[in-house]
């Protein structure tokens, strides 16, 4: 154990390191390229400012008003007649918009039912096979300035869906 945590203190100082020969051994402006990078960083961040501020209103709304209870409530016959848990509908709607906001549902989840219990365990998994697809798409699209996203939209919620689907049917065959 002390050497997994004595190579994981090591990592990101080798990688530095690795970078930096890399840079002197091609004979480049090690700093001056970490500069141009750094704006180049700044300057994108400037760019989706916008739409992180639009994601984080968004989210607090849905989360605060009870929508998600709602639209749970509403849900549950499909989801009887499908076996997917009710418990896991507030992560599976919220996952695709906010990582950090489907991370505290699944820690909800997880402190209320167990870690080791099947719900437990499918949303650990749902985390693992989902992505925070509307929050992505929006970055990404946002910095090429990509306009038309129904495509591509539709194809990341298709596999999200899939994948929320797949973990709850793999979590119920594994025992």
């Amino acid at each position: 154990m002390k050497i997994i945590n004595f190579a994981s203190n090591l990592a990101m100082p080798m990688i530095i390191l690795l970078i930096v020969a890399y840079g002197l051994k091609e004979k480049n402006k090690v700093f001056d390229t970490f500069l141009v990078g750094a704006k180049e960083g700044i300057e994108t961040t400037f760019k989706i400012f916008p739409t992180l501020i639009g994601l984080f209103v968004a989210i607090g709304a849905l989360r605060s008003s009870g929508i998600l209870e709602y639209i749970t409530h509403i849900a549950s016959p499909i989801l009887n007649l499908i076996n997917f848990p009710g418990e896991l509908m507030p992560l599976a709607l919220l996952r695709p918009v906010s990582g950090s906001g489907s991370m505290a549902i699944a820690t909800d989840i997880m402190k209320n039912c167990g870690v080791d219990t099947m719900l437990g365990i499918m949303a650990s998994t749902i985390m693992g096979s989902t992505e925070t697809t509307l929050y992505t798409i929006a970055i990404y699209t946002s910095c090429i300035k990509v306009k038309k996203t129904r495509g591509i939209l539709i194809a990341a919620l298709t596999a999200d869906i899939v994948g929320m689907l797949v973990s709850v049917i793999v979590c119920r065959l594994l025992p």
